[in-house]
């Protein structure tokens, strides 16, 4: 391991054991669970925020059986990355199972079955990210470590009742992603997808925020957390969409000079220095 990746990761560390150290503790609020819309359908209770969770089944199955058939229809270039997708496309299948099943019966010990599924879902991105932005052995390492690190941060505030860890899993990527996708050069067409689901994710958590103004407003037929379901399972549709339409760069450039270069400011362009393997450029479909 190069000295300047076990810098990384000690900077990393270390910033995290300050600020744990320097900011409070975040308990799980119990209003958390006192959701707007508690209605029961065919004695399904809390029946829209449960049934509402079904398109990410559809869309994790679909992305699954894409990574490996017919004849690996994604085409990816590195062997890290089918590793990579395919622990997203779990995560994003088996949050209809978790999400469902909290919903059923709202508490602290039926959320942990709603948030781990999740968790997977965001530390296989941040992986995926890195092994196409900045190196293919680093980010395919990473998975493993990743996936251990959400699993540590549910695991801690259902022990301690802390959610900043998780706070940090969720919200980090979130921040780190639309960062990395203007700034650092694409081994692949399409980059711009990755912002449609930043801000499909976005609009979600805002949705969540907005559960019950939401739920007033449409004359309670639909609750903000409803939606919120329905918006962030849009996040796994253009990462799909993506992977089904992109193909190798023939010219890596980042958005940021792309955008620069449409203003007529691009004659300097921003370098960034990312390790690629060598791969065969397909002709767009």
């Amino acid at each position: 391991m190069k000295k300047r990746t076990v810098y990384a990761w000690g900077s990393a560390i270390i910033i995290f054991i300050i600020l744990m150290i320097v900011t409070p503790t975040i308990p799980q609020s119990q209003a958390y669970h006192n959701f707007a819309d508690q209605r029961s359908f065919f004695g399904i209770p809390n029946a829209l925020n449960v049934i509402s969770n079904f398109p990410f089944l559809i869309i994790g199955l679909i992305g699954l059986i894409l990574c490996y058939y017919p004849d690996d229809y994604f085409r990816f270039s590195l062997r890290g990355e089918k590793v990579g997708w395919t622990c997203f496309y779990i995560g994003v299948a088996a949050v209809a199972f978790g999400s469902s099943y909290y919903h059923l019966h709202p508490d602290d010990a039926t959320l942990l079955w709603d948030r781990l599924p999740m968790t997977i879902a965001f530390t296989s991105i941040m992986a995926i990210f890195v092994i196409e932005r900045i190196d293919e052995h680093k980010g395919t390492y990473s998975i493993v470590p990743l996936l251990l690190a959400g699993l540590v941060s549910i695991l801690y505030w259902r022990f301690f009742d802390d959610l900043r860890p998780y706070a940090l899993v969720q919200f980090g990527p979130c921040l780190v992603i639309p960062l990395m996708a203007i700034l650092l050069p694409p081994m692949y067409t399409h980059s711009t997808y990755w912002l449609w689901a930043a801000g499909f994710y976005l609009l979600a958590k805002v949705e969540e925020a907005a559960d019950k103004p939401i739920y007033s407003w449409t004359h309670h037929i639909l609750s903000g957390h409803s939606l919120k379901h329905l918006c962030a399972a849009m996040v796994p549709v253009f990462l799909t969409l993506m992977l089904a339409k992109r193909t190798v760069q023939t010219e890596r450039v980042s958005l940021y000079t792309i955008w620069k270069r449409s203003r007529g400011k691009g004659s300097e362009e921003e370098s960034f220095e990312c390790n690629y393997s060598n791969i065969a450029v397909e002709e767009t479909r």
